[in-house]
Order: C-alpha cells, then structure tokens, then sequence
C-alpha cells in the first residue's frame, strides 16, 4: 500500500514499517520493495514511512517514487530520526528497521501476529533467528551483543536474548507513552528498558541478519556507540551502579577492618597489618560514599519520573529524609571523635613520645574514617533535602 492510499485510510491504517534514513540510496529502494511486498501480501493496511535524518543524496526522491512517504527530522541521531518517525506514524503498530537491506522487510508475519495478540514490544533475535557471513563483525557477535544484553537482563529482568536488534515492532501509543528522549544509538536500549519499567509486555521472535548492501562504512561506531549503551543502562539501575557495589565494598572494608583492630594477621607467608587496616578504612569511606549515591540517584529519578515509585523506592524516600541522615551523621561523628580522641589522650598521658601499641594507630585512623564517613553523610542529607523541595515558578517581578 502506497503512501497516498495510507493518507486516504488516516486512522484505519494498522502497520507502519518505520525506517530511519541517512543517505541509504543504495539499499533504500530495495528495502521499500520488500516493506511494500509484505503488505500487499498479507493483505495489511499499513504504509512505509521513511524519517529522513538529512540525506544529500537523493534518498528522499526514491522513496517518494516508490510510493513511501518521507518525513524529515533535523536533528541528527539514530535516536533522533526514530523519534521523529514515530510522533508522524499512522499506523496502530510500528515496525522498524534499518534502510540497509540487512533485515528482510519481507518476513515481518510473526511480529505482526504477535502484536495483534497483545504484545506491546516484539524483538527480533538476530542470534536465533541467524547471522550470515560478514553481518555483524566479532568484536559485536562474540562480546558487544552477549555481554550488553546479558547486563540487560541481569538488570532490569527482561527476556530478551539480542537486547539491540534494529528490527523491531511496537504497539505505537504505548511507546509513545514512554516519553523516549535518547537521540543516539542508546536509542535502542532505552526502548527495552523503559518498556520493561513501565510494564509492557515484551515478547521476542527469530529474525534473520544479512550483510549490509552498502558500500560505505556503516554509522555504528563500535567503542563509542557501545559505552553509550552501557552508560545507558548503568544510569538507569543506581542498584547496580551505585547500591550493589557501595554495599559489597562497605562489608568487606567492616570485615576487614574488624579483623584488624586488634593487631596483625598472618596468613600464611602474608602479614595484613596496619596498611590493610588503612585500605579497610578506605574501602568504608568510598563504599558508604557509593550508597548515599545510590541513596540520592533513586530518590530523585522517583521525584522526576526518570524512573518508576517502587515500593522499594518510596520507603527509601520515606526513611532516607534530611532529618534522620543528619541525625545519623552527627551520632557516626560523635563516635569517630570519642576514638580520635582517646587515641590523642592516651598518647599525651605518655607525654607524647613514641608509640608501640598497635591499638593506638589504629583508633586514630577508624575515628577519622567515621569523621569523615559522617561528613558525606551530612552534606549528601543536605542534597538530599535541596532535592526534594518543590518546583516553583519564575520570580515575579
């Protein structure tokens, strides 16, 4: 179905196969064709859109000759052009996919089938589904795709085998809904990880990956593109970034630490004495700073809607005020101070010569620790407290 009779169906039209577009007149037509065969085929209202991104070469012009019809997005990013196709799609479902003949728009049947079921997100699993020769490099097959998506399911639960499968379809008010702003290739990543968040229902089904039709290197840059992704979900879990490891490094420095005090450890040739017992104190110092973090990052993503109230997140808004954080700091500071200074009170009652207890040294650095443990506390409540306080509007004159 061309893009004029979809302009005629206005609201009737059931599928949009969404294509974002930069300077794809190699592979463009071909992909349109196939996009255009499988409707006809499956008897579907639909159209073929094209988000294009600023092409120079002539992109535009084919895809309005082939019947698609073209929508122009300024602002530039993988990310960018989806989102503009998305706000201009017709059609009730959306499927996307890349303009480069690496998916076959031809085969589109069972992501169809499963959104008229009552999925909400259907991915494509390129590794089910199968990869030919020269589709996706190593470096992205062997390391890039497993491990970002093992880290997606590890973070957010979400049954998805190929976290960043360019072929997807989605029921479109539903996406909408999300309230999607990534304009990059993390563009992928936010789509999975906001459905889960807000409860959509993800399903997954096998697609094919061919190698590329074109002849100029493809816009994914490898490193870049792929700490984008990380960065990504690592901001959107303060478990993971923040709590999990803030936690781990706070018990082992209090395990250490404790084992310590009393003087060295011989473990086997290996002595741990009062350097270990320094590190210990560091790893408290830098574990408590990663919780109240974690602490500051949920509770503000809860206010400002980046990410979803949780039970978890409300009685950590609840019980995490400025009050008790402060009160909590000072009680952590009186107790940092009382072994600070018996360490400084019994060496003046030696007159303040050399020192051979071990107990000493270490009272003075365990008491400085919490000082200053007590201090990121306080302050970090303070934040805390600015955080929260409503939004106003701009001063009047």
């Amino acid at each position: 179905m061309d893009g004029k009779a979809a302009d005629a169906l206005g609201d009737e039209v059931e599928l949009t196969i969404l294509m974002p577009c930069l300077n794809e007149a190699e592979t463009l037509a071909v992909c349109i064709e196939k996009a255009q065969g499988f409707l006809a085929r499956a008897g579907v209202r639909g159209e073929v859109l094209i988000a294009d991104n600023g092409s120079t070469d002539g992109s535009q012009n084919i895809a309005r000759r082939l019947g698609a019809r073209v929508t122009p997005v300024c602002e530039k990013g993988y990310g960018a052009a989806l989102l503009g196709g998305i706000a201009a799609a017709r059609g009730r479902y959306i499927v996307m996919g890349d303009a480069d003949d690496s998916y076959d728009f031809s085969r589109l049947d069972s992501y169809l089938e499963r959104l008229r079921a009552g999925a909400q997100l259907v991915m494509g699993n390129r590794f089910q589904g199968g990869i030919g020769p020269g589709a996706m490099p190593p470096l992205h097959k062997y390391l890039g795709n497993p491990v970002l998506s093992f880290i997606g399911r590890l973070f957010f639960r979400i049954p998805v085998g190929d976290f960043h499968c360019g072929l997807r379809a989605f029921d479109a008010g539903a996406v909408r809904s999300l309230g999607l702003q990534t304009t990059g290739m993390e563009f992928a990543s936010e789509m999975v990880v906001r459905a889960a968040l807000a409860g959509l229902r993800i399903e997954e089904t096998p697609t094919t990956l061919q190698k590329d039709g074109r002849s100029r290197p493809p816009h994914l840059k490898t490193w870049r593109d792929g700490w984008r992704h990380l960065k990504f979900l690592l901001m959107y879990s303060p478990r993971w970034l923040f709590f999990y490891p803030g936690f781990l490094m706070t018990g082992l420095g209090v395990l250490l630490g404790v084992a310590l005090f009393p003087g060295p450890i011989r473990l086997g040739a290996v002595t741990m004495d009062l350097n270990a017992f320094v590190a210990a104190c560091f790893m408290i110092v830098a574990g408590v700073q990663m919780i109240t973090f974690g602490v500051l990052s949920r509770v503000y993503a809860a206010m400002t809607g980046f990410l979803p109230a949780s039970p978890r997140s409300n009685a950590l808004a609840r019980h995490a005020s400025t009050d008790r954080l402060a009160l909590f700091s000072l009680l952590l500071a009186i107790v940092g101070l009382a072994a600070f200074g018996s360490a400084l009170g019994t060496w003046a009652h030696r007159g303040f010569g050399s020192l051979t207890d071990p107990l000493i040294p270490r009272l003075v650095i365990s008491g400085l620790a919490l000082v200053a443990v007590a201090l990121q506390t306080f302050f970090s409540a303070f934040l805390l407290g600015t955080l929260a306080i409503p939004k106003v509007g701009g001063l009047r004159p």
